[in-house]
């Protein structure tokens, strides 16, 4: 173990001695290191690094049964119970897995690192595998739960176990790409036009792409009417307490570059945590940071069945946070209840 590492090792272990609840990704933002950084120091003992073979590895978690699915940026976590179903990894640009409880878009891209993780815990081992950027950023993480295989995930680990198991990580930054051309640059009438001839809730990314428009820049040239609005971001809270009151179904979309996922489902237990606004229900949790949202709107896209509205919400930099729809699907109006829901906001 060469100085450095055991030096970040070192300070870790002081760091959790003093505070023993600490997450990792908390105090590898205290010891300005990744997370996946951090992990390292600890293969060969609660860490295995795992080769980086993401499709053959997750097209097996299906045999660890109901596990956990941990998804989050840096203001939003999304924890999902279920079982890993329908793999489809035959895109070269998405991978799914399409079940009622466990639903992902999975950009392998942007994968670099495999991990397998036993933490040790006042109630035992929580073990997970968990998957990391170049940039040593959690992209997603699966935890055994007390109704999984753990001779299965045993097995897993064995199978997928690196030779390379080293207690020093490399990471390389990835640029942000948040540049954003002046209105006066962008066709805006033919942007507008386009908007307004959408077909499906899919073709918008490559409508933003090809007029060259960012995210928070298209909602803001939106056509004139009902397609965009900004509103306050108490109306998340408002949303998802009536919600919960109204037992209404809703999808919620969180990710980050290398995986979005979706739960859909109605949610029944809210609640604030100092500045974070939860959703505590058995098979789906939410921790949403209020404090870094900058941006909350609703939008409206055309489709061949009907309007589909959306509560889109983004951090300063212009990044997409969270996403809130109605349940639907393909082929089926949005729900009148949603509609009215958020027209109240």
């Amino acid at each position: 173990m060469n100085t450095i590492t055991k030096n970040l090792k070192e300070q870790w272990d002081a760091l959790k001695a003093e505070n023993p609840h600490i997450r990792i990704r908390n105090a590898a933002d205290q010891l300005g290191v990744s997370e996946a950084e951090l992990l390292a120091t600890q293969a060969g003992d609660t860490v295995t690094r795992l080769r980086p073979e993401f499709a053959e590895i997750l097209q097996e978690v299906e045999k660890l049964g109901r596990v956990m699915a941990l998804t989050r940026n840096d203001e939003c976590v999304h924890e999902r119970k279920g079982v890993y179903l329908n793999p489809d990894f035959s895109s070269p640009f998405a991978s799914l897995f399409v079940g009622e409880d466990i639903d992902l878009r999975i950009f392998l891209m942007h994968w670099d690192k495999a991990f397998a993780v036993a933490e040790k815990g006042e109630h035992g081992d929580r073990k997970s595998l968990q998957f990391f950027g170049k940039d040593g950023l959690a992209i997603h993480k699966i935890y055994l739960t007390k109704d999984s295989n753990e001779t299965a995930f045993d097995e897993l680990v064995a199978k997928y176990k690196s030779d390379n198991q080293a207690t020093e990580e490399t990471t390389v930054a990835v640029p942000l790409n948040i540049d954003e051309k002046p209105d006066s640059d962008i066709d805006v009438k033919g942007f507008q036009e386009a908007w307004v001839n959408l077909k499906d809730t899919h073709e918008f990314f490559g409508m933003l792409k090809k007029f060259g428009v960012t995210r928070t820049q298209a909602l803001r040239l939106a056509p004139e009417g009902e397609y965009t609005k900004k509103i306050e971001k108490d109306a998340i809270v408002t949303m998802l307490e009536n919600a919960a009151e109204q037992k209404l179904p809703i999808m919620v979309f969180v990710g980050n570059r290398g995986n979005i996922q979706i739960h859909t489902g109605t949610v029944r237990k809210t609640m604030w945590h100092n500045n974070w606004f939860n959703v505590l229900d058995p098979d789906f949790n939410l921790h949403l940071d209020m404090d870094k949202i900058a941006q909350t709107w609703i939008v409206r896209k055309p489709t061949e069945d009907g309007m589909v509205t959306a509560i889109e919400v983004f951090n300063e930099m212009g990044e997409i946070i969270v996403q809130f729809f109605g349940k639907r699907k393909p082929g089926i109006p949005e729900l009148e209840g949603w509609r009215d829901l958020v027209a109240s906001l």
